[in-house]
């Protein structure tokens, strides 16, 4: 009898200083050796993105933060594709010759990748991002003038046909900053990523369809002493091909339950067909997580993956998870788990069946 598809969802929040992940894409080497190990890998823009670096990796689905909350929740589903039209918006507030460097890493997409882009928008006004850092140290930020992205999105879906959404945005240059120093160093918050969760966020909300976000920045000076963690968002003009190469399979959603009487509906993937779902220990109260253990997925809460914002334990919440040191005990587990087999019958110290007392 075939068994179904084994499905795992990795998560690690944008924003809360996780010491993998919180990175520039250094999460990316646990999504590649996750997706070896099951049929379907469910995770999200910044465990995939690495600015001009990234991986193909074909069962990967890679679902914006907004997105994979609703897919958590039940609401939404997951429909994979073989290849989206990307529509690219453009902050007007991004400068000539910025914006050209964004222009031509789209071509090169084009011409060395084989992605499918359409036309694209400059928004018009500009969007006016703000960073902002919590009382707690999570990084969050604002955008100025929200309407003007969706009115950009709403014509490259309407007019170009875009199945999936990139947007560049001017941020600010914060140079100075001891937050980005440390960031730099390998310590404390990228102080973008909450900031890029609004704007996709939004997107996603408006119009259901996949959306990510890169922000447009002047070059920093050279530092010898950069964290090589860090590393990846230094290596030129623009953080941009890895988030068109992620769009250009993202899934799309599936917004009424109605549509599994079409014909692509037995692709669909629901809540309920998630696994496992792997997750920085102090990492627990997300939604996706909190919608996903009422559905009966495993939990693996991983020790050595620290979070410095927030920390929150699946103790704290009453959730029955599985703790585990590191992603490399995580990946035997979840091999067990495939397996059919009993964590406990891999340990020498397997103890005896007890007997029950009938009421």
């Amino acid at each position: 009898m075939n068994q179904p598809p084994y499905t795992v969802v990795l998560i690690v929040p944008t924003g809360v200083g996780a010491s993998i992940g919180g990175y520039a894409g250094d999460a990316l080497p646990v999504a590649r050796a996750i997706s070896q190990i099951c049929d379907r890998l469910i995770t999200h823009p910044n465990v995939l993105n690495g600015a001009q670096l990234y991986w193909n990796l074909p069962n990967a689905l890679y679902v914006e933060g907004y997105g994979l909350d609703k897919f958590a929740a039940g609401c939404w589903g997951l429909r994979p594709v073989h290849q989206n039209r990307v529509g690219l918006i453009l902050d007007q507030g991004i400068e000539t010759e910025l914006r050209l460097r964004h222009l031509q890493a789209a071509d090169a997409t084009r011409a060395t990748l084989g992605l499918n882009l359409t036309d694209y928008v400059i928004t018009d006004a500009p969007l006016n991002v703000e960073l902002r850092m919590a009382a707690s140290g999570a990084s969050w930020g604002t955008i100025g003038n929200p309407d003007s992205l969706l009115r950009a999105a709403q014509v490259l879906i309407e007019q170009a046909r875009a199945e999936a959404i990139a947007v560049v945005v001017r941020f600010p240059d914060d140079t100075d900053s001891e937050a980005l120093e440390a960031y730099r160093h390998g310590q404390g918050v990228d102080a973008l990523a909450g900031a890029e969760a609004v704007i996709s966020h939004l997107v996603v909300r408006s119009f259901q369809v996949p959306c990510a976000h890169a922000p447009a920045l002047m070059p920093l000076s050279l530092d010898p002493n950069l964290s090589p963690r860090s590393a990846a968002e230094e290596l030129g003009y623009t953080f941009l091909p890895c988030v068109l190469v992620g769009l250009s399979r993202a899934p799309q959603f599936v917004v009424r339950r109605n549509d599994l009487l079409s014909p692509s509906s037995s692709r669909d993937i629901w809540a309920e067909e998630v696994d496992a779902i792997v997750v920085p220990a102090t990492a627990c109260g997300g939604k996706a997580l909190l919608s996903l253990s009422q559905c009966g997925s495993k939990i693996i809460a991983v020790e050595e993956n620290r979070t410095s914002i927030m920390p929150v334990t699946p103790e704290m919440l009453g959730l029955k998870a599985m703790r585990v040191h590191s992603y490399l005990e995580a990946l035997g587990l979840m091999v067990a788990h495939r397996a059919g087999i009993s964590a406990d019958a891999l340990s020498p110290s397997l103890s005896s069946l007890h007997r029950l007392p009938l009421c």
